[in-house]
């Protein structure tokens, strides 16, 4: 029943197309869930939340909003947390700073983003600002490993309604290119602490040392990694690749996670910006550079920033002539690979063009090979080995592959590589060495200005938990079990000495296999094309890039994926899948009033958020709405309830009537208790009864521009106008 400190189940509010989902959807499941004397209560983690919280000295007293983020830190470090999570911005520069634009336009009084702070004061702004781009939720929440999968009814549909694979051909041109020397991969450090300690990283010059981090802490037996990528390899790198790309008449495309890697991508990015534009750089750099044109910000920003300057501008169009073909995002806008460093991200981008037969779209608008630039070569061989893999054998058959199930090491921010404070630019050449408390030098690399050097770690509880997290799930199963870990790679290595021990000691060694990511994408793709399914047990960047591609090829998508996070304290995390396509969402919910997100993977969370509740809470009523939801979602995915891409035709609220529809009669239908079976009688006939109304007034509301009063910050009441327009659907529920 209801706990008196924390709600009985949190759900997320987020952003973009899952946040207006949110508002068609809440009031069904509060509505179903008092049924039960479940009290469900929102947080808002959306980066208009997280932003306005961090600058309550800014507001008036009725702006002020607290820190949900923070709050629901400590929360899931309780037993009874219940969080269903959803897709969140993870905020790229350009992103947030539109995000401020926004609401200092909607009156709140917040700084400018200081895109070159000078005095301290702009300095602090700049800071506060800076820790909400990227995962800053992600490793906040995600206090337990990760159980992702494919729900058994989306499984199933999938197969029944197998989804369009372009073919591939053993003549494409697509590959992938990736740094052969000087990346992280290459120059990777890792020891496992035999105590716990603090420590400080310093860089050590001619003029003496600085330091770069201190007050550092790590428990016993912690992995401790350094490594950094060289500025003059990568450039050295992209330029060959530039060239190598035109001579093969392709698309040059550069794959990156520019928001999960908060300071390490862009930085990339922004190599491959200069490298690209390398004449323009060479004859215009310092003006640009007074012009505020910073190459990490992408050929959009820059291009606004010298608009104003023809010279610069042919000077562009004379290089870009001269370049590769390039990747587009939006070839009808002119978005082009580079633009906006969030605008590709790996863990989608990758995963769509192998599903698309090896194709992206050039500028021309039509359908090219492609060169799949992916500088530091830890993961890009996954990739790699999916494309050789498809070229052998052709592609994919979703009506009859098996799955690939993702166990993940991720809890109390595991192996978040590029996004910690302890990754960094080097202002100059000299030595960076990580010191711990006792003197003892940990790691140290001999470095360049301009290199990118990074350390980061995975904790002893953690990684305990995730091998145990794969033991159980092996066992529940009996499927194909595999831990992608590379022998030859520092990390890798010191995580199998943790692995092996405990398979051993368990009794399951046997049971399992450790591979380096290219040999078990083969193996992998050996095992779903023949029917079977297997456990591709991973660290956590790698958790984020599998569960897009395995998903992507199975199902189409990964938005419909239930991710069960159990959390280390004795509660659970549900997330809900991808949110990369949400923006395109959003834009046709303004444009023409139609919404196509799709809420499976919300429906799918909500079941595992209800069971995981009746257990915790011996709230019987629990289980019978989850085993419910089970049963809606089955009939949204059996009648084909899904949204629909086209304005006219069903929407995610459409969708919503009929989850709503379904789970009203799974409830009046069971017998376990024949109260709630009373209860939902009447609200499952008056669903059916006023199907023709209510999906009636649901069309109707299509076809024109919607206001929901801004993209980043909706205003509530618009958004509920535009999101719940049928009134007879609305009297059911309330």
């Amino acid at each position: 029943m209801a706990n008196t400190d924390i709600p009985d189940i949190i759900y997320t509010k987020v952003d973009e197309a899952p946040e207006l989902a949110s508002a068609s959807l809440l009031p069904i499941i509060r509505h179903f869930a008092s049924a039960a004397g479940i009290t469900v209560e929102t947080r808002d983690i959306s980066l208009a939340g997280r932003i306005l919280a961090a600058f309550p000295d800014h507001l008036t007293a009725d702006q002020r909003q607290p820190d949900h983020l923070k709050a629901l830190g400590e929360i899931v470090k309780t037993p009874g947390a219940n969080v269903i999570k959803l897709p969140n911005i993870s905020a790229s520069e350009p992103q947030l700073v539109a995000a401020i634009r926004e609401l200092q336009g909607q009156g709140y009084a917040l700084p400018d983003y200081p895109y070159d702070p000078a005095t301290e004061d702009e300095k602090a702004v700049r800071a506060r600002y800076d820790a909400l781009k990227g995962s800053a939720v992600n490793p906040v929440l995600r206090e337990g490993n990760s159980d992702r999968r494919a729900a058994p009814a989306v499984k199933k549909y999938a197969q029944a309604n197998p989804h369009r694979m372009g073919e591939w051909t053993p003549d494409s041109k697509t590959r992938v290119a990736t740094m052969p020397a000087g990346d992280f991969f290459s120059n990777e450090r890792s020891a496992t602490l035999p105590k716990a300690t603090g420590a400080k990283i310093v860089l050590e010059t001619a003029d003496g040392e600085t330091v770069l981090k201190d007050g550092l802490s790590y428990p016993e037996g912690t992995v401790v990694d350094a490594t950094y990528m060289s500025a003059r390899a990568l450039d050295a790198f992209l330029a060959e690749e530039i060239d190598k790309t035109k001579s093969e008449g392709i698309l040059f495309s550069l794959h990156m996670k520019a928001t999960m890697m908060k300071v390490s991508d862009p930085i990339i990015f922004g190599h491959a910006v200069r490298q690209f534009l390398a004449p323009v750089f060479e004859q215009y750099g310092d003006e640009m550079k007074s012009l505020g044109v910073s190459p990490n910000a992408g050929l959009g920003d820059l291009l606004e920033r010298v608009k104003d300057r023809k010279d610069i501008l042919q000077a562009i169009d004379a290089c870009m002539a001269d370049r590769p073909a390039m990747y587009m995002v939006d070839s009808d806008r002119g978005i082009t690979n580079l633009h906006v460093p969030s605008d590709v991200i790996i863990d989608a981008s990758m995963p769509a063009l192998i599903r698309g037969g090896g194709k992206g779209w050039g500028p021309d608008n039509k359908e090219h090979d492609a060169v799949c630039v992916i500088p530091d070569s830890s993961y890009a061989p996954v990739y790699d080995e999916a494309i050789r893999f498809f070229k052998e054998n052709g592609k994919l058959n979703p009506a009859t592959a098996g799955t690939v199930q993702n166990i993940g090491l991720m809890a109390q921010k595991a192996e978040e590589y590029g996004s910690h404070p302890t990754t960094f630019e080097m202002p100059e050449g000299g030595t960076v060495k990580m010191v711990l408390d006792d003197g003892t030098v940990l790691h140290q690399h001999e470095v360049e200005a301009g290199d990118i050097w990074r350390s980061a770690s995975a904790r002893k509880a953690p990684i305990e938990d995730w091998v145990n997290l794969a033991i159980a799930r092996q066992k529940e199963t009996g499927y194909r079990a595999i831990f992608w870990l590379d022998a030859a790679r520092a990390h890798d290595a010191e995580l199998i000495s943790y692995v092996k021990p405990i398979l051993e000691a368990a009794g399951v060694a046997d049971k399992f296999e450790i591979m380096a990511p290219r040999e078990a994408t083969r193996a992998s793709l050996d095992t779903i094309t023949e029917g079977e399914n297997t456990i591709a047990i991973t660290g956590n960047v790698l958790r984020d890039y599998l569960t897009d591609l395995f998903p992507i090829l199975e199902l189409a998508t990964s938005a419909k994926m239930l991710s069960i996070v159990k959390l280390m304290q004795g509660g659970g995390l549900f997330e809900t899948g991808a949110g990369g396509s949400a923006p395109k969402h959003v834009q046709q919910l303004q444009a023409e009033n139609h919404l196509r997100w799709d809420s499976l993977g919300e429906f799918c969370a909500l079941a595992e958020s209800l069971k995981f509740l009746a257990q915790t809470h011996d709230n019987a009523r629990a289980r019978i709405l989850g085993e419910a939801v089970e049963a809606a979602t089955q009939g949204v995915l059996d009648h084909d309830r899904s949204p629909s891409r086209k304005v006219g035709e069903p929407d995610n609220r459409d969708s919503h009537y009929w989850f709503a529809r379904y789970w009203a009669e799974a409830l009046a239908a069971q017998s376990d208790d024949a109260s709630l079976a009373q209860e939902f009688a009447p609200v499952a006939r008056a669903l059916a009864e006023g199907e023709a109304q209510i999906t009636g007034e649901l069309a109707a509301a299509q076809g024109s521009p919607a206001d929901i009063g801004g993209y980043y910050h909706p205003d509530a009441g618009k958004l509920a106008s535009v999101m719940r327009p049928s009134a007879t659907l609305n009297a059911i529920i309330g």
